[in-house]
């Protein structure tokens, strides 16, 4: 690469760091994070560490759903929180029943489902609606996620393609666990979940995003719980992740950066 090309690339990620200069005295930050933006956060929270001399705790659990790790059940056990970020309306639930500091919710990304096969396996076309119709009809078994993306395969899309009845025997919800993880091991011949939480999974090839007509668009938040011990450092946590020095990590991981002005 060119110098000047790494210069481009570096001045406004230096820029950014420089605007997070280490604190007097440093922080924990614990987070609660779903899948949607894991990939391109385990990138970021070392760069941010250094930078800042903070030190971020991260548990991960669904932004919805009734199990163990899911990011509701964690604050009604009383887990210690300081940021949330998971799925814009859940996270927005969360505010509404008082789990998150009001104005403190920023919008950091927008993320597509996909579809994944295993690695190998042949690759269907999945261009237009029609198209997926005939896909899932021809597989054995399917999986979806217990989170946004999945609710919306379930209950809506399955219903839009006119397939909801012959869904019933073949496909299923999966609490927790990737789905891609259970492309991977032949537990099912087609996966959905966000692109972003597909991409890290090995075993798997992702067949594409679904076609317009059929994608449904998530978006991907972050809050201060109002639980929070170190509401400062998480702020500066979000700002971070929502900053121009994010912005490579997010593209990479299959993410849209939603420009902080449009969260405004």
């Amino acid at each position: 690469m060119r110098l000047s090309a790494r210069l481009s690339t570096f001045v406004p990620v230096l820029l950014c760091l420089l605007l997070l200069a280490p604190p007097a005295s440093a922080a924990e930050i614990r987070v609660m994070i779903s899948g949607g933006l894991s990939a391109a956060y385990e990138v970021l929270v070392p760069e941010f560490e250094r930078a800042t001399g903070h030190k971020v705790l991260t548990a991960r659990g669904p932004s919805m759903g009734t199990t163990v790790n899911a990011i509701p059940v964690r604050l009604e056990r009383g887990e210690p929180a300081d940021v949330l970020i998971m799925v814009g309306y859940a996270l927005k639930d969360l505010a509404d029943k008082g789990k998150v500091m009001q104005g403190s919710s920023v919008d950091l990304v927008k993320s597509p489902i996909g579809i994944a096969v295993k690695s190998g396996a042949p690759k269907p076309d999945i261009g237009t609606a029609d198209a997926v119709k005939r896909a899932l009809l021809a597989a054995k078994t399917i999986a979806y996620s217990d989170s946004a993306s999945g609710v919306y395969v379930s209950t809506e899309m399955f219903q839009k393609l006119g397939i909801a009845e012959e869904m019933k025997g073949k496909a299923r919800k999966i609490p927790a666990t990737p789905v891609g993880e259970i492309v991977a091991h032949g537990d099912a011949e087609i996966g959905f979940q966000q692109i972003s939480e597909l991409k890290p999974v090995a075993g798997v090839d992702i067949v594409g995003p679904l076609p317009d007509e059929l994608q449904r668009i998530t978006v991907f938040s972050a809050g201060i719980a109002t639980v929070s011990k170190e509401p400062d450092a998480g702020r500066a946590l979000i700002k971070f992740l929502a900053s121009p020095a994010a912005r490579e990590a997010i593209v990479k991981s299959g993410l849209d950066p939603i420009p902080t002005s449009a969260t405004n």
